[in-house]
Parts: structure tokens; sequence; C-alpha cells
């Protein structure tokens, strides 16, 4: 009897799910009967920022591009946990200040370091 209460409490989610999974069918369905299917050669064309593409979609990107790419993603993380650490600032004290400052003095010495070795200039 009690396993069945305790499924009975994730019955509001299996409905949410029921509900998001048939209103997502519907619209699909839905912009698929009202909307226009008439490709022609202009709509099925490739297109690079407006203009036709010039070469072939398969050449190689420049490593700087990877590099710079990386260090968006880990200074985008990092932003990401300076949220919770500063909501959270009055309650964990000292020790949770001092480990951030050590967290992001560790960041910008990686940081300085990939700007002295070139990484952030682009040709």
């Amino acid at each position: 009897m009690a396993s069945n209460d305790l499924l009975i409490q994730y019955l509001p989610i299996l409905v949410f799910l029921v509900i998001a999974g048939a209103v997502s069918v519907a619209m699909i369905l839905g912009s698929l009967l009202a909307g226009k299917q008439k490709p022609d050669a202009e709509k099925l064309s490739a297109y690079e920022c407006g203009f036709d593409a010039f070469s072939d979609a398969r050449n190689r990107f420049d490593v700087r591009f990877y590099l710079v790419t990386l260090l968006f993603i880990i200074f985008d993380l990092e932003i990401a946990f300076l949220f919770p650490w500063a909501i959270t600032l009055g309650k964990i004290g000292l020790f949770g200040f001092w480990s951030m400052v050590v967290f992001l003095a560790v960041l910008t010495v990686g940081f300085i370091y990939e700007w002295k070795k070139g990484a952030l200039e682009w040709e």
C-alpha cells in the first residue's frame, strides 16, 4: 500500500508530460496541415548569411576558432558558478568566499596565459 502512495505523488508529473507531448504533437501536425508546402528552387537553395554559398561546407576551421570556443565555454561556466555562490554567500561564510577567490584566481591566471600566448588574436 505504501508503494501506491509513493507512485500517486508522481501522477501530476505524468499528467504534465502527457499533456506536453500531446500539445507538441498537435502543434507539429497543425503546422504541417496548415502550412503551404510548395517548395521551389529559391526555398531549397543553401545560403550563408543572406547570400549564396561560395565554397564547400566541409572546409576545415582554424584551430583558433576552437580555442576561442573553449574559452567561451569555460568562462560561461564560471559565470554559472558565480550565481549560486552569490546567493548563498551569507550561509557559507569565509571559507566559501575564499574558495571562490581561489577559483577565480586560477581562472584569471589561465585567461592571462591564453592572452599572452596569443590564443585570442584573430587575423
